[in-house]
């Protein structure tokens, strides 16, 4: 089955859709730094299952519109781009999945629009509820190093960095955030060292992991080479924002069907608090079917792992659709 391409308008923007399959609608939406090919593997087995399989490039990403502006990247901003594909796609509902930043957009697109949502799907990144602190203020730091979430805000230092070449970029961050990587703590994969650049002493083999080829990083390095890192960087740049602008669903539940997975080696699980969080999320999502921890697998879990995550996702919308 092949994968078709076209553009749409939603939300005010241009935005390029990858797609295949008839049947109900499932928006896929990738992280940081990606593009709708993270998908490749899950679009055909929707489709092949019965669904109407969309991933576009998000906001800022690929061949999808990037402003310039860096408030045109909040949380709001995103979660009505999805509606606006929705819109455009003639579709009242649809199930959303996400992974990475795309997981925070398919939450909040369940919070903030659940008669949009059939059910919702986050990969690698729970739902994390408001909290009364701003986000900036609790990223881990010492003398030495910050967080990269406060490195990619730094000024235009991660900019920089990430697109004096951008196939290098992609070869690192396949690597360092993968399972494969060898130290997987926060310090290993998280960290960075005040004053130099994120990669230093962490660059790719010279062969990659079994799951990643040249070719696909070839496929990543174009869609950056569009606009680069800017728009991607500016999700991060919006964070104490986004706090600000979801200060009316604090403490608000994510109500519809849902399902979580991630990496037993993502670092993501080493994050201040989410040893807690985890195995507390039905309090927060009540109709969570699934919550599952797959072994000896990184952050990319739908690249490392494509036959476990489809069978998660197929499962869960075999559910919905008897519900």
């Amino acid at each position: 089955m092949d994968i078709a391409h076209r553009t749409i308008e939603a939300n005010g923007i241009r935005m390029h859709v990858a797609e295949a399959g008839a049947g109900p609608l499932v928006v896929l939406c990738h992280g940081f730094p990606e593009c709708w090919y993270s998908w490749k593997d899950q679009i055909i087995a929707l489709a092949e299952a019965g669904y109407h399989a969309v991933a576009p490039d998000m906001r800022g990403y690929g061949q999808t519109d990037a402003p310039e502006e860096v408030d045109q990247y909040t949380i709001l901003h995103l979660v009505g781009d999805i509606m606006g594909l929705l819109d455009a796609l003639g579709a009242p509902q649809a199930v959303i999945v996400g992974h990475d930043w795309g997981a925070p957009v398919a939450w909040h697109c369940a919070l903030l629009r659940p008669d949009r949502v059939r059910g919702v799907a986050g990969l690698s990144v729970p739902f994390f509820p408001r909290t009364s602190t701003r986000p900036s203020l609790t990223m881990p730091h010492t003398p030495d190093s910050y967080f990269y979430q406060a490195y990619f805000c730094d000024g235009r230092s991660a900019e920089s960095e990430f697109n004096e070449n951008a196939r290098k970029t992609l070869r690192n961050f396949s690597w360092l955030w993968s399972g494969d990587y060898p130290d997987n703590s926060l310090d290993g994969q998280a960290m960075v060292r005040r004053g130099q650049p994120m990669f230093e002493g962490r660059a790719a083999p010279p062969t990659l992991p079994a799951w990643v080829t040249e070719t696909d990083i070839d496929v990543y390095a174009q869609a950056f080479a569009n606009a680069g890192f800017g728009g991607p960087l500016n999700w991060y740049r919006n964070i104490d924002r986004n706090w600000e602008l979801t200060a009316p669903w604090k403490g608000a539940p994510i109500a519809v069907p849902a399902l979580f997975m991630a990496g037993e080696r993502d670092m993501v699980l080493r994050f201040k608090g989410v040893d807690r969080l985890i195995p507390n999320l039905e309090r927060i999502i009540p109709r969570l079917s699934a919550k599952t921890i797959l072994p000896q697998c990184g952050h990319w879990i739908q690249r490392e792992r494509p036959d476990a995550v489809n069978q998660a996702l197929l499962q869960f919308l075999e559910g919905l659709d008897r519900a």
